[in-house]
């Protein structure tokens, strides 16, 4: 871009998607006269998603405004807790993030999985098509008008990016009311129900079960429920009471 000048400032929480040389301070940046204030910032590194306002001499504007030669511009990020007008608060997760969906799930959270890559445009049309919020790492795939709406997922650490989550869109939590492995809703079941996915020892120690409405597949208080209870006592002690 060679046209008009703006200066631009992102604040700091938009660091992370910035090159070093523009962090810190008012950014001076080409245009072409022609492209949208969005279209600019998007080029710069930071996904719309990620936006909570612009502001040109402390006027909100639209992604859409045209800027002007010598616009001073502030980008600002999401206020949190995040709203998502419309629809009930349901998640979509790509490849990369089955640990995120799963502690989700445990925390019954809605949150669709794909568990293989079907690629950018299709994740981008299930988005749209189920009005699920697109979590991801691909600021690409964030950066596809076709989603309904989606957020960034900061951290690689699974504990981290589920605190990063909670915290930005405040979801309400019903622990163990999904199915970790396919999102269904679950539902008592007797142990007779749930008879043939049961081993001798355990159809031996345990008489509480649940069983999923969806795959069917059968949850009980099982060796790893100590683990998985403190996930679920974390949030709720720091999360719950949020929405």
């Amino acid at each position: 871009m060679n046209g008009p000048e703006i200066h631009v400032e992102f604040a700091p929480a938009l660091a992370p998607f910035l090159p070093s040389g523009r962090r810190g301070g008012p950014v001076a940046l080409s245009t072409d006269g022609v492209s949208s204030l969005g279209h600019v910032v998007e080029s710069a590194g930071v996904p719309l998603t990620e936006v909570g306002s612009l502001r040109v001499g402390g006027r909100e504007v639209p992604a859409g405004y045209v800027p002007l030669a010598g616009d001073s511009v502030e980008v600002r990020p999401v206020v949190r807790p995040q709203r998502v007008p419309g629809a009930p608060l349901r998640f979509l997760l790509d490849v990369h993030l089955g640990t995120l969906a799963r502690r989700l799930r445990l925390l019954g959270v809605d949150a669709a999985y794909e568990s293989t890559d079907i690629g950018d445009p299709a994740l981008a049309a299930r988005s749209a098509a189920e009005q699920r919020v697109m979590l991801s790492r691909d600021r690409g795939l964030l950066r596809r008008r076709e989603l309904w709406a989606g957020a960034y997922v900061y951290s690689t650490r699974p504990e981290e990016q589920l605190r990063d989550v909670l915290e930005r869109f405040a979801p309400g939590l019903r622990p163990w009311s999904r199915c970790t492995a396919c999102n269904g809703l679950l539902a008592e079941a007797t142990k007779e129900e749930v008879a043939d996915q049961l081993q001798h020892g355990t159809r031996r120690t345990y008489d509480v079960f649940a069983r999923c409405g969806d795959c069917g597949r059968a949850y009980w208080k099982g060796a790893h429920h100590d683990q998985l209870e403190a996930i679920v006592e974390r949030a709720l002690a720091e999360f719950s009471g949020r929405a």
